[in-house]
């Protein structure tokens, strides 16, 4: 099995699935919790219209589609507050205009081939510099989420009782905002536009079939994602499939009898 090995672009793509497999889940846990998991969802098909821009204007996808996250991200929020008891209304606003918007722009985009690799990733083809950037983001993501995690964990269950205790929570839901859209964007051309969310979900609904703590949680569902994307870089090299697409359904057969076997 090592023989893949011996490919740079193999090596490449196993450093930034483990690197993804640990960032996405670290937000997921967050997401999820806060029951906020269609935010992926959202951000991933707005990150599309970014990478459009970004072909389009002749500038690099990945920072199209970071700046287009950003913003929608921050859209969400403002939304979000003026609908406090119905946050999936700003969620699927913003998702409808990103849709739209990635739509009409890939109308005019040139390579057909270049944007169709953001829809369902290209891991095995990625740049060194895409490299060092998700390196950059892992590092950023895995710092600030430690030095964090306590008033983190405190906003995910109790925002209102964080800001009665003195939490800065605008400025931390900033900062994770900032981080979510960021990650979503640097993951797209990895793992698939398509894919980031369900790899933002599954490896955390998995841990929290069998973990009873928050910090048990944010573990296991590390370990499923990075198990995940080994498995399914293995096998998509052997049986050549897609990367994401085999990453995600390898998460969804472990779900899949862990609720089952764990289920009320």
């Amino acid at each position: 099995m090592l023989d893949m090995f011996q490919y740079a672009f193999m090596q490449k793509a196993f450093l930034v699935g483990i690197l993804l497999a640990v960032i996405i889940p670290l937000i997921g846990v967050i997401v999820v919790l806060k029951r906020l998991s269609m935010v992926g969802d959202a951000l991933s098909h707005t990150s599309l219209a970014g990478v459009a821009l970004g072909l389009i204007l002749g500038i690099n996808p990945i920072i199209g589609a970071i700046v287009v996250c950003i913003f929608a991200a921050f859209s969400i929020e403002q939304i979000r507050k003026k609908f406090p008891r119905y946050a999936e209304i700003s969620i699927s606003i913003i998702m409808s205009v990103g849709i739209g918007l990635a739509s009409i722009l890939s109308g005019f985009i040139e390579d057909g081939a270049a944007f169709n690799s953001f829809l369902f990733g290209s891991i095995v083809a990625i740049t060194d510099t895409e490299v060092a950037l998700v390196l950059l983001v892992t590092v950023i993501v895995v710092t600030v989420f430690l030095l964090l995690y306590k008033e983190l964990m405190f906003i995910t269950f109790d925002e209102q009782g964080a800001v009665l205790a003195g939490v800065p929570v605008g400025k931390i839901n900033f900062v994770v905002t900032l981080l979510t859209a960021i990650t979503v964007s640097v993951a797209a051309r990895s793992v698939g536009a398509l894919m980031v969310s369900s790899l933002m979900v599954i490896p955390v609904a998995c841990a929290m079939q069998i973990a009873n703590s928050y910090k048990k949680t944010v573990i296991y569902s590390v370990l499923f994602a990075i198990g995940f994307t080994v498995v399914g870089l293995v096998l998509s090299y052997y049986f050549n499939l897609k990367p994401g697409g085999t990453i995600v359904l390898t998460g969804v057969f472990v779900l899949v009898p862990l609720m089952a076997l764990h289920g009320e």
